[in-house]
């Protein structure tokens, strides 16, 4: 069994890099909780302290969109992504805000977001939306299917009970 491990928001990041999409989700106002395909944006390599700020995610989204208004009703989110080849998977908590910068939204801009708002970077329906992570725990299977199957035949053989195969681990602040 792989024991628990406790993790930094730096290798958070590194596991979620690759994965193109997560699942937004967000309470609305009625308290039901609802769930959007987004990508996660990545900061333009340099320029300044806030591109190492591990403890964030950030989002374009429409202004006018649910999920924008939903963050009214309540900022907490989970934001999930999963990615089947590599059997990783990862929940984030946390608390998100609407940031009305152009210094930030510079930051993040490229030629896929262009593709969902017309007016480009200026567009007055672009919110860029920061998800401050209060927690996050992670599920990695670093072994091939083989070896997953030999593990998962050997626990059925031998009468044990499989309780984990590869890395689990939880990130949250220093407290």
């Amino acid at each position: 069994m792989n024991e628990t491990i406790e993790s930094s928001f730096e290798h958070l990041q590194e596991i979620i890099k690759d994965i193109r999409f997560a699942m937004f989700v967000t309470h609305a106002a009625n308290g039901e909780l609802h769930a959007w395909p987004m990508t996660t944006q990545k900061a333009k390599m340099g320029s300044t302290q806030e591109d190492y700020e591990h403890d964030k995610l950030w989002f374009f989204m429409s202004r006018s969109s649910d999920p924008v208004s939903n963050l009214s009703a309540n900022p907490h989110v989970n934001v999930s992504y999963a990615d089947p080849k590599s059997d990783t998977y990862v929940s984030v908590s946390g608390m998100a805000r609407v940031v009305d910068s152009m210094n930030q939204k510079e930051r993040f801009w490229n030629t896929m977001t262009e593709a969902w708002f017309a007016e480009g970077i200026t567009d007055p329906d672009l919110a860029l939306v920061c998800v401050h992570i209060d927690s996050a725990e992670y599920w990695s299977v670093r072994e091939g299917k083989l070896a997953q199957a030999g593990k998962m035949l050997k626990a059925t053989l031998m009468g044990e009970r499989l309780t984990e195969i590869g890395e689990h681990g939880k990130v949250t602040p220093s407290r």
